[in-house]
């Protein structure tokens, strides 16, 4: 008796001392832990290339080689592409704040009668108040120069701290080495470590490959795509700021449900509205058959079925992301939605006939 209350003193001291390592150690990694993230789900995206490599060369020659790809297909472009945002950024709060995009609206809806059917209409609803497209357009001037000087702010954070994004990306790159190299050694210990059972550890660990190389693989090129294709029509149309409203319906495109649509159907009723009815309906077809094909061909063929999760439940997840964790919301979201449904099949499957007898007993 007295053995069993030792060895439980000395196990809840070892566990004590346990808990206040991995304390310290997260406040260590921390500053670091989004860079760490990006270099873990970084791995899996790029693995591909570091198996080609490796069939002819030693695994430490091909990490290298997978890293120098790294930089490359994604330092470079991501530099190139922070300094055309940030001028186009600038011109669109510029616009905004001169109320020159204001004027150029006000002046193209006057022309049409929309104003006076909507008063009418509101009238017969008992509204008897009439709206000026000033009044109308005041909302819109508003957003976007909150969305452009916000954007121009980041991208200007970005380029003029050149050093930190080198840094950063180096540090990345280091994780990326490690990780191609050592691991499967990595992630044995992890399972070795956890008290979950192995089958459990590997349900985990695959929902979370799973989910990482759908956001960046398959959102990640949907969004490319539907970026480019709707930045695209914007500078064949000659309308303002096409590579900026490209950058935003990419990261928009993101969001299942509603998407793009955010961008190009008001563009397609204010294409309307201004007597370019053929040019809107183009528009509202042509957002109509890139949502779908990127939606049920594009990503079916790219993610295949790694990921299990309702359009709702993904929708929401990358929202709060992005209010709680900014730009890296868009991965974190999605990866915290998978542990919590994880767990939650783990535990239905397990761990729910010790807690609930009654219901593990009707369910055999």
């Amino acid at each position: 008796m007295e053995q069993n209350i030792f060895q439980r003193a000395v196990f809840f001291f070892f566990l004590a001392l346990f808990c206040i390592s991995i304390f310290f150690l997260g406040k260590l990694i921390a500053p670091f832990f989004g860079t760490i993230i990006l270099g873990v789900v970084s791995t899996g995206v790029f693995k591909p290339v570091f198996k080609c490599f490796s069939r002819r060369l030693s695994s430490r020659m091909a990490s290298v080689l997978t890293c120098v790809v790294m930089f490359f297909v994604v330092f470079i472009p991501v530099v190139f592409f922070v300094g055309i945002l940030s001028k186009e950024a600038l011109g669109l709060y510029n616009m905004a704040k001169d109320a020159v995009f204001s004027n150029q609206l006000i002046n193209l809806l006057e022309n049409t009668h929309a104003l006076d059917k909507i008063n009418d209409l509101l009238a017969r609803a008992g509204i008897e108040k009439a709206y000026s497209w000033n009044e109308l357009i005041a909302p819109v001037s508003e957003l976007g120069k909150v969305v452009g000087f916000s954007l121009f702010q980041q991208a200007r954070a970005i380029t003029s701290n050149l050093f930190n994004l080198i840094f950063y990306f180096a540090l990345m790159l280091i994780v990326v080495f490690y990780m191609l190299m050592d691991g499967e050694r990595f992630i044995q210990y992890l399972y070795d470590l956890s008290p979950l059972n192995d089958e459990h550890d590997r349900q985990l660990y695959e929902k979370f490959n799973g989910m990482a190389g759908a956001v960046l693989i398959g959102n990640g090129l949907g969004g490319l795509i539907q970026g480019c294709a709707g930045g695209l029509i914007f500078w064949i149309l000659g309308l303002n700021s096409p590579f900026l409203w490209g950058v935003i319906m990419g990261f928009l495109a993101f969001l299942p449900i509603v998407g793009i649509g955010i961008v190009l159907i008001p563009t397609a009723v204010f294409l309307m509205l201004t007597n370019s009815i053929g040019v809107g309906i183009f528009m509202l077809v042509f957002y109509g058959i890139l949502s779908w094909g990127i939606e049920y061909v594009f990503k079916p063929k790219v993610v295949g079925d790694r990921v299990a999760m309702h359009p709702l439940i993904v929708f929401f997840a990358i929202i709060g992301g992005l209010k709680v964790y900014g730009l890296l919301g868009i991965i974190y979201g999605p990866l915290i939605a998978t542990l919590f449904l994880t767990l939650a099949d783990i535990y239905f499957s397990t761990f729910q006939a010790m807690v609930e007898p009654a219901k593990g007993i009707k369910e055999t």
